[in-house]
């Protein structure tokens, strides 16, 4: 891995902390209003669970892409590729 690709995986997952951080802040806000009954937060198009849900199942997506799909997987699936079109093709 070159200096610029480690530089940049770095960043995405500095990036990919923060927003779990900041995830988990906004959960901490929303989820006890609920369990004390005093409704202090109201959101009229959503209810604060949907919001929530859509934005950990976004937090997922980031998740795979970024520690399952990352550049050593795409570098394997290029040579795969490679490997392919290398192999003479038998009528």
């Amino acid at each position: 891995m070159d200096y610029e690709t480690a530089s940049s995986r770095t960043n995405s997952i500095r990036k990919f902390y923060k927003s779990i951080f900041i995830f988990a802040i906004f959960a901490v806000l929303i989820i006890p209003d609920d369990i004390f009954g005093e409704k202090m937060i109201n959101f009229r198009l959503f209810d604060r669970y949907t919001i929530l849900g859509i934005w950990g199942f976004i937090i997922l997506v980031k998740a795979v892409k970024l520690f399952l799909f990352d550049s050593e997987w795409e570098r394997n699936m290029i040579e795969k590729e490679l490997e392919k079109e290398k192999k003479p093709i038998k009528y």
